[in-house]
């Protein structure tokens, strides 16, 4: 008895140590998506990724580049007329006239709240002239973004053989999206009535996720459910994506759970913070503070560490100004680099030799006198 007594012990003993040791992790979510990826939004890490880059239909998600590339391109005052052809436009609908006027600003919301085919349709000619012209517009912001396995055929997300995406692609998308303010702003609201209509946002996560601050469902019986959306706790962003998932709403709840819980942001400088000191020759003083230019930080896993180093000269020459380049923080993760932060000269430094105030003074006047 006593012998098995002392067996437990020692291997109570021995879980207890491998656990201080290697601290447990939480595993990753388990979800329904056929393609699925959950992205911080300042860094772009992959917090988690499932057939991240199989090209898919994605429907109405289609309508973040929409917003972008009009947002980035149109004038929110400017005045719309309807056409026709957007005020037709099969499938889901702000229900637009043809013939009626209505800013740019009312038509995005339109656009991403209640998910208006016809919007699409108007917001594209209402910047570019033309749907094809706008199209173009898209898959040229695709390409500036990096979305290397995307191709768009329309401004709304119905299908076509040329229309599709990926997970990855839809994520860096949707990162580069919530960086814009009045992009931000738009996909936020819940309830909004503008240009004589009030507009209700499909996204219930609004509602359900706690910290959600937009983005985007689609929906067609090819594509499936798909759906985008972006979370903020604790000054942290993440990006979700899920591709024909007919569990999105929990899918991407649990997403939120799972990397905020396991990666959470560290900050590893802030803007201002004073990082070192640099020597100076022929100054004054030997030596000036540096400051750092721009805040860094990075979603770290437990048991995850950055590495910094500073690419510095050696000294600098005086006189010195504040504000100048003086090198950078260069931050590492697992040996790979993962961002650079500038370093600033942190005060003015007066050169050692100074000329006589009398030579100042006669300069300035033969300066004044030409």
């Amino acid at each position: 008895m006593e012998t098995r007594f002392k067996r437990f012990l020692t291997l109570f003993c021995t879980v207890l140590i491998l656990y201080s040791v290697f601290p447990c992790q939480a595993h990753a979510v388990s979800i329904s998506a056929t393609a699925a990826v959950l992205m911080d939004v300042d860094s772009g890490r992959v917090l988690y990724a499932q057939n991240e880059d199989t090209k898919m239909l994605i429907a109405s998600t289609t309508k973040i580049m929409t917003a972008l590339v009009a947002l980035e391109n149109g004038d929110l005052n400017s005045t719309v007329k309807i056409s026709a052809e957007a005020a037709n436009t099969e499938g889901s609908s702000m229900y637009l006239k043809a013939g009626e006027k209505l800013k740019l600003e009312t038509l995005l919301y339109g656009l991403m709240l209640c998910s208006g085919n016809d919007a699409a349709v108007a917001v594209a000619q209402g910047v570019a002239g033309s749907t094809d012209k706008f199209v173009k517009l898209m898959n040229e912001k695709a390409k500036a973004l990096g979305m290397t396995h995307t191709s768009f055929a329309n401004p709304n997300g119905l299908d076509d053989d040329k229309h599709y995406s990926t997970a990855k692609d839809m994520a860096v998308l949707a990162c580069a999206a919530m960086n814009n303010e009045t992009f931000s702003r738009i996909v936020s609201t819940r309830t909004v009535t503008v240009g004589g209509r009030t507009l209700s946002n499909h996204n219930k996560l609004l509602s359900y996720v706690d910290g959600c601050i937009g983005l985007k469902t689609g929906y067609t019986k090819a594509a499936g459910r798909t759906l985008v959306s972006c979370v903020r706790r604790n000054g942290q962003r993440l990006v979700a994506v899920t591709l024909q998932d007919g569990n999105d709403w929990a899918d991407h709840a649990a997403l939120y759970d799972y990397g905020f819980s396991t990666y959470p942001a560290q900050r590893a400088m802030t803007i201002g913070e004073t990082v070192g000191t640099l020597a100076v020759t022929g100054g004054l003083t030997t030596s000036l503070p540096l400051v750092a230019a721009d805040s860094f930080s990075w979603p770290l896993a437990q048991g995850e560490k950055l590495e910094v180093r500073f690419e510095l000269p050696k000294s600098l020459c005086a006189p010195v100004t504040a504000g100048n380049s003086a090198g950078q923080a260069v931050f590492s993760l697992n040996g790979k680099e993962v961002g650079r932060v500038e370093l600033l000269c942190g005060r003015d430094i007066l050169s050692a030799i100074q000329p006589p105030a009398s030579l100042l003074r006669h300069l300035r006047l033969l300066i004044q006198g030409g």
